[in-house]
């Protein structure tokens, strides 16, 4: 095939993806994009980049791609929080933060070289917990906050105030909340 005809295809392929992104309220994984499409998960990954450099609002998350659209008609409260845990503590945390109807957005360290690193994380559920732990198991991953000590920043994001702060008051209890 000629350059000019691989260009085409993967301008096809690239509004596709951005197609079923838009479409889906859930993630869908660089190997689901490459199974449809039948390429490499690599080719999916080059293809978000140049959608992501054009400005399309596409996230990685442990789960796979999202199509962040923001939802003006029910827009919802955030707040950032400091948190320190034991790794094996991360369930809990999670757990605690879903189930006060919280979802987490994503985790923030701060790093000595690269200053502030950020991670998608987009759990609504017990569901998304689930499946967030057991990649971190099946990819032998570490937490980011293993580089700062346990210390960790989330955005979370609920309907009301008082979900933020019951769930605050939780992490509170459990000596997860980290105060001054």
């Amino acid at each position: 095939m000629t350059e000019e005809g691989n260009k085409v295809l993967g301008e096809k392929r690239r509004k596709l993806i951005l197609t079923w992104l838009k479409d889906r309220n859930d993630p869908m994984t660089g190997k689901m994009l490459a199974e449809r499409m039948n390429v490499s998960r690599q080719v999916i990954v080059q293809d978000v980049s140049l959608l992501k450099a054009k400005g399309e609002p596409i996230i990685a998350t442990s789960r796979g791609y999202v199509y962040f659209q923001e939802n003006n008609k029910n827009p919802k409260i955030q707040r950032v929080i400091a948190v320190c845990h034991l790794s094996e503590d991360t369930e809990i945390e999670l757990y605690t933060l879903v189930d006060h109807g919280v979802s987490v957005q994503n985790v923030m360290v701060e790093h000595p070289i690269y200053g502030d690193i950020t991670g998608s994380l987009m759990l609504k559920n017990r569901r998304d917990v689930d499946a967030f732990l057991d990649e971190m198991k099946q990819t032998k991953a570490t937490l980011l906050s293993h580089l700062t000590e346990g210390i960790h920043l989330h955005t979370i994001e609920a309907e009301t105030q008082s979900q933020l702060d019951e769930a605050c008051e939780a992490l509170r209890t459990k000596g997860i909340l980290l105060e001054q």
